[in-house]
């Protein structure tokens, strides 16, 4: 990394935080990376390529960015990067780009000060374990992008009602009652039907409602879901787009209708902790095998 100065990689830095500002939902990881490549100008260092693969401006940028995730000013959460309050106001703030980064290593070591059992080695901070320690924070997070982008490309692409199906295992794990589930055709709106005892004797009755779309669902849609909710429903709304802001601010302003909204990280979530009580048909509609390694410290 000798080739690369902090004013070169604070230069970088500032032009990718300028590229999540104009995405407050945030940006895909490889998505921000390309756009990033395309809006600045590599230097032959920068092209250049590892024998192992892969182009050294990207493991610069990825180096940089782990002192910006310790400062609070990139939030990085399953592959997807997004800029935080703190991390806008640096932006605006620093305008330097040396000055930037230096302050983004600087609060990097300041919270690796403050960890338990630090302090007390003197190889503690010294070059050499910082970059062990963001080389373990970059293979980790890139392992995690890989594994969500592989589930999320998965679940999208999946038959619109086996992700019915898929759901409705969910909600049996979770010790839910589904009495029905929508076969191909028109449904009224509502995918499963599901109660809270065997029967379906005592409210409340759940409606579900199963999207599995690309683009975030808008309020005129859950609206309409909403609308088919009486005072003795419970409704869930699974998407797999996630919802737009209006939305959500939608639901939160009518709680009364009592409805409780599902984005694709959420189901996953949700199917990770209930995946030893699915049973095995729901399993192998989306099976998932846990790898363990050590983690960064956080």
């Amino acid at each position: 990394m000798a080739e690369i100065t902090r004013q070169r990689t604070g230069e970088l830095l500032r032009k990718l935080f300028e590229i999540l500002l104009k995405e407050p939902e945030g940006l895909q990881a490889r998505l921000a990376l390309e756009r990033l490549a395309g809006a600045v100008a590599l230097t032959e260092y920068e092209a250049g390529l590892y024998e192992a693969g892969g182009r050294r401006f990207e493991k610069i940028v990825r180096f940089a960015t782990v002192d910006c995730v310790k400062a609070g000013w990139l939030i990085k959460n399953k592959g997807t990067w997004s800029i935080s309050s703190e991390g806008g106001d640096a932006y605006k703030r620093l305008t330097d780009p040396e000055a930037f980064y230096r302050e983004a290593i600087r609060l990097y070591r300041e919270w690796s000060a403050k960890r338990p059992g630090t302090g007390t080695s003197s190889s503690t901070g010294s070059p050499e374990t910082v970059e062990t320690e963001k080389a373990v924070s970059i293979t980790f997070e890139q392992a995690e992008e890989q594994a969500w982008s592989e589930i999320e490309q998965y679940l999208r692409e999946m038959n619109p009602y086996d992700f019915q199906e898929l759901v409705a295992g969910l909600l049996r794990a979770m010790g839910y009652h589904v009495s029905w589930v929508a076969p191909p055709g028109r449904d009224g709106g509502v995918d499963i039907f599901a109660y809270t005892d065997p029967l379906g004797t005592r409210p409340p009755r759940i409606k579900v409602q199963v999207k599995r779309v690309a683009s975030r669902v808008s309020s005129e849609i859950l609206r309409a879901f909403m609308e088919l909710l009486t005072e003795d429903d419970v409704g869930i709304f699974v998407s797999t787009g996630g919802f737009t802001k209006d939305a959500e601010e939608y639901a939160r302003a009518h709680q009364n209708k009592k409805i409780t909204l599902i984005d694709l990280e959420r189901l996953v979530d949700l199917w990770t902790k209930f995946y030893e009580k699915l049973d095995d048909r729901a399993r192998q509609r989306l099976p998932l095998s846990s790898i363990h390694f050590l983690s960064p410290q956080t």
